[in-house]
């Protein structure tokens, strides 16, 4: 028997639970994707992100009378991909469809998607939650050009077109109602974001838009069969907005059944700053959009050499890579986990651990330092630019004891911001571990000398001592010696 709330992922009021009604969400995701390509879906303008508003556009992506579309190839490449790797059926002749609304973002007053044959469909991936394992079904994925942006300007209050976004490549990966919780959304939306990352389809950053996610969810008493009334919640940029407005959406839901009120199928628009959602228009069916077949472009058709062609440069995906990393260098599960979270940060690793031949100090150094200054310089592991051959001269240099540890920290972090040669930085200034027997010897008879204390407790038994002892002779060193060293020559000195 579950217990009242679980399968919402919040607690439910005790009067809900005494009343003895339980309640199970049924969550479907439609999510949409913008492509990595250099050019809009139909037209030659650029895609890049952060240009100045109507900057790239032309008479295709702006709806002008007369302008006909072309449609990229790339696109269709990409599509295919995600859909190979999603386990997807493929539609080897598929075709483009008007969706026609009127909405000031819309400048030709139809956007060019696919309703009737789409290029993807009946597909799954697998998530894994505490509960285990579960197959989310794919209903299909389609092809369609995103719509330019409104920018609201509440000092002037007025609104603002930039078309920009019209016209660059989307997909939509329409999600069955699979989904009960919202760890299990979270859990697909990683899936998701991980694979489309890997096969290099998308960035997948949700901040930036190129990937958006809206939440079709309803509620039903606990045993029915039946699906319950569902809403659609847009304005969605983060995967903690996202498990917010699930809760949210469906204690909202609930009540309204609690006390005998309907749930009206609309789109309800979620503020994440009041944590709540309010409706923006009722939910409109296929019918309202009065789809038809578009006239000025033909048909897709793919032969199975294409298909072939695109699924033999399919990538190794994140999870048989983790996998192989366990196998073949004998990294954890939790350290394979986490250096395969990005893909440009799994080949540094890998590079970096064919070239120092250890595996596991490359993984470390990835882990600890290279994501220490990932989250310190605020930058994306996507932007990291440092050679694999710089960071395994480094690791090779601390392993035949030429510079410390420490020393070795504060020379990546010039690697990591500059690129710079490791070896003929640490020449350059100076860097490498004091080999002088002589001036070693001095700089122990001081220390010794200042720290008569923990040199009688050392010699009285007490071993943790010389790690003190050893401390102190590395900071008059300024790190420029080997530790284990200087520590053998102080036990030998410290017994005399």
């Amino acid at each position: 028997m579950k217990k009242c709330g679980e399968n919402g992922g919040l607690l439910l009021s005790a009067r809900r639970c005494n009343g003895m009604k339980q309640y199970e969400t049924v969550i479907g995701l439609e999510v949409h994707v913008e492509l990595a390509t250099k050019t809009k879906i139909f037209c030659g303008c650029s895609t890049k992100f952060g240009a100045r508003p109507n900057t790239q556009t032309c008479p295709i992506c702006t709806g002008m009378p007369g302008a006909l579309p072309i449609l990229n190839k790339r696109v269709v490449e990409l599509a295919l991909a995600v859909g190979l790797a999603a386990n997807c059926q493929i539609n080897r002749y598929c075709k483009f469809d008007r969706k026609n609304y009127f909405y000031p973002d819309n400048p030709q007053n139809y956007q060019i998607s696919q309703l009737y044959l789409p290029i993807c469909h009946d597909g799954w991936l697998e998530i894994e939650t505490e509960a285990g394992k579960k197959k989310i079904g794919i209903h299909e994925i389609h092809m369609e050009e995103d719509a330019g942006k409104l920018v609201h300007d509440e000092w002037e209050d007025c609104s603002l077109v930039d078309y920009n976004r019209s016209g660059v490549p989307l997909i939509e990966i329409v999600s069955e109602p699979d989904m009960r919780n919202a760890e299990e959304v979270i859990a697909y939306l990683e899936k998701l974001r991980h694979i489309i990352q890997y096969l290099g389809a998308s960035d997948c950053k949700l901040q930036e838009g190129s990937m958006r996610a809206d939440v079709n969810l309803s509620v039903r008493e606990m045993g029915s069969s039946s699906f319950g009334t569902r809403t659609e919640m847009k304005n969605l940029n983060s995967f903690k907005a996202i498990a917010r407005a699930i809760a949210g959406e469906r204690e909202r839901q609930i009540e309204l059944l609690e006390e005998g009120r309907a749930v009206i199928q609309e789109t309800r628009r979620w503020d994440d700053n009041k944590e709540t959602s309010r409706a923006m228009r009722s939910k409109e069916d296929a019918k309202d959009y009065r789809y038809f077949p578009d006239p000025d472009l033909l048909p897709v058709s793919i032969s199975e050499k294409w298909l072939e062609e695109i699924r033999a440069a399919q990538p190794e995906l994140r999870e048989a890579r983790a996998l192989r990393y366990q196998r073949a260098y004998g990294l954890s599960a939790y350290d394979a986990d986490v250096i395969t979270e990005s893909r440009h940060m799994a080949e540094l690793f890998e590079e970096t651990a064919a070239l120092c031949k250890s595996p596991k100090k490359a993984a470390n150094w990835i882990m600890g330092e290279t994501f220490r200054l990932i989250k310190e310089r605020n930058v994306e592991p996507e932007k990291v630019f440092f050679t694999p051959g710089h960071l395994a001269s480094l690791i090779l240099e601390v392993e035949k004891g030429s510079i410390s540890n420490q020393t070795a920290k504060e020379v990546f972090e010039k690697v990591f911001d500059e690129d710079v040669e490791p070896l003929a930085y640490i020449q350059a200034h100076g860097l490498q571990t004091v080999e002088d027997a002589d001036l070693l010897g001095e700089v122990l008879d001081k220390v010794i000398a200042a720290n008569e204390k923990a040199v009688e407790e050392f010699r009285s038994g007490k071993e943790k001592v010389l790690g003190f002892l050893v401390g102190q002779v590395m900071k008059e060193m300024r790190g420029k010696a080997n530790a284990g060293k200087v520590g053998e020559l102080l036990r030998e000195k410290l017994r005399q």
